[in-house]
C-alpha cells in the first residue's frame, strides 16, 4: 500500500545511521534510502525515475566512504540530472573514460595469455589485431564502437582471407564482451549483428596441404639432395617418420630422448598430455647424426647457435624445393597410409597422431597408450617413407592381427 501522508524529509540524523543495526532500508526522504545488509554493512541508494524506465536504484556507496551530507548532496544532483532528461548511469559510467579498443584488447591479451599452451598463439592472437583491426579501431573508444565499424574491419578480409577473418572476429567479440564486463560497454555485442552481413565464405574447410603417402619416399630422396642445412634435412626428415607436429620438433631437446623412446611433455603438446614416441631404428640413426654437435639443448640447432630451428625453415626448404605441401601435411600423408596401406586399428593410428579421443566413453576405459602396438606401426611407416626406388614393402600388421589370422 501507497503510504499516506507526506513523504519523509530528512528523516535521518547522523546519530541515528550510526546506531542502528537492524537489517533494513530507511527513508531519510526524496529518494534517498540507507540500506543495512544483514552482514551489517551499510550503503546509501537513491531510488528514482531514468527516461520513464520505471524507478530505478542508484548506489551512492558505502557509509564507511559516504557520509549523510555527501549522500544528500549526492541524491540532489542525481534527481535534477535524471528529471531532465538525462540518464544519470550512463554518465556516471561515461565520467570513467572507457579505454581504446588497443589498451582493451591489450589487456585481454596479458589476463589470458598465461593460459594458452605456447607462445606462438599468444603472439598471433595480438598480431592478428595489430595488423587487421588497430589501423581502424584501435584509437576508437571501446564504448563507441558499434556494428558498422566491425562490420567494415572484418569486410576487407572477410573473402581474401577467411581463416584470419573468422580469428580476427573471434578477437573482437572477446575483447568487446570483457569491455562489457568491466563497465565499460552497455548493450549487445556489435560482434553478433555482423554475422548477416557478411557473405558466405564457403562450405569448405581448409586443410594443410598434403602429400600423397606413395610421393614420400621421393620426397625424403629429395630433401637429401637440397641444398638446405644438415640440421634441417634431420628435423625434416625426423618430422615426417615420427608423424609429429613442426613446434614439438623443434623445440625437442635431447633430455626428452631416453633409449628408443622420444617423450614430449605435456606443456608442448596441443592436446596438453605428455606423449611418448616410439622411434625407428631411421630416427635412431638421425639422432646420431645430430649429436655430433653434443647431446645438450636442443636436437636440431640452429645454425651456429644454441636456439632451435625458426617456425619457417621447413616452409623456406619446400619453397626452394618446389614441393607444394606443408611440414603439418606429412602427417595426413601418415594417415592416410596407415588407412590404406596397414591393418593396424583405428585407435593405433589415433594414437600416433596424439589425437584426443572425442567419444567420453571411449576416454574414460582407454588408459594406455598403445605403445608396443605403436611402435610396430611406426616402425612400418618408416621403413615405408625411406624405401628405395624399386624396394618392395609388403602391407604392415600389427602382431595381433597376423596371430588372428
Amino acid at each position: 500500500m501507497k503510504r499516506k501522508g507526506q513523504h519523509p524529509h530528512r528523516a535521518l540524523s547522523a546519530v541515528r545511521v550510526n546506531s542502528i543495526k537492524a537489517p533494513g532500508r530507511y527513508a531519510d526522504g526524496n529518494g534517498l534510502y540507507l540500506l543495512v545488509e544483514p552482514s551489517g554493512a551499510k550503503r546509501w541508494i537513491l531510488r528514482t525515475i531514468v527516461r520513464g524506465r520505471g524507478r530505478t536504484d542508484l548506489g551512492l556507496g558505502g557509509l564507511s566512504l559516504v557520509t549523510l551530507a555527501e549522500a544528500r548532496e549526492q541524491a540532489t544532483t542525481l534527481r535534477k540530472s535524471a528529471r531532465a532528461g538525462n540518464d544519470p548511469i550512463l554518465e556516471r559510467r561515461r565520467a570513467v573514460a572507457a579505454p581504446t579498443f588497443e589498451v582493451a584488447a591489450r589487456k585481454v591479451h596479458a589476463e589470458h595469455s598465461a593460459t594458452w599452451k605456447n607462445e606462438k598463439h599468444a603472439d598471433q592472437w595480438i598480431n592478428t589485431l595489430q595488423e587487421y583491426v588497430f589501423p581502424t579501431l584501435g584509437a576508437r573508444p571501446v564504448d563507441q564502437i558499434d556494428t558498422p565499424e566491425v562490420l567494415r574491419v572484418l569486410s576487407a578480409i572477410w573473402l581474401t582471407k577467411p581463416e584470419t577473418a573468422r580469428r580476427v572476429r573471434q578477437r573482437i567479440n572477446v575483447v568487446l564482451d570483457w569491455a562489457k564486463a568491466a563497465g565499460h560497454r552497455t548493450g549487445d555485442n556489435p560482434v553478433a549483428g555482423v554475422a548477416k552481413a557478411l557473405p558466405k565464405q564457403g562450405n569448405g574447410v581448409t586443410h594443410h596441404a598434403a602429400l600423397p603417402y606413395a610421393d614420400v619416399a621421393a620426397f625424403i630422396g629429395k630433401l637429401h639432395a637440397c641444398d638446405a642445412h644438415e640440421s634441417i634435412k634431420l628435423a625434416f626428415e625426423f618430422l615426417i617418420l615420427t608423424a609429429t607436429r613442426t613446434s614439438e620438433v623443434l623445440a625437442a631437446t635431447w633430455q626428452e630422448i631416453d633409449g628408443d623412446t622420444w617423450t614430449i611433455p605435456a606443456e608442448r603438446m596441443k592436446a596438453g598430455r605428455e606423449h611418448r614416441v616410439p622411434l625407428s631404428p631411421r630416427c635412431l640413426q638421425i639422432l646420431e647424426s645430430a649429436s655430433k654437435k653434443g647431446r645438450e639443448g636442443f636436437i636440431f640447432a640452429g645454425r651456429g647457435t644454441d636456439k632451435p630451428l625458426s617456425n619457417m625453415a621447413f616452409l623456406m626448404t619446400l619453397r626452394r624445393m618446389g614441393v607444394d605441401t606443408t611440414a603439418h601435411g606429412f602427417r595426413s600423408s601418415f594417415r592416410d597410409w596407415a588407412s590404406e596401406r596397414t591393418n593396424f586399428p583405428r585407435e593405433v593410428c589415433e594414437m600416433a597422431l596424439a589425437h584426443t579421443v572425442r567419444d567420453k566413453t571411449e576416454a574414460a576405459y582407454r588408459r594406455g597408450d598403445l605403445f608396443d602396438k605403436r611402435r610396430e606401426l611406426m616402425a612400418s611407416w618408416s621403413a615405408y617413407a625411406t624405401a628405395k626406388k624399386g624396394d618392395v614393402v609388403p602391407i604392415a600388421s600389427s602382431k595381433a592381427k597376423r596371430g588372428a589370422r
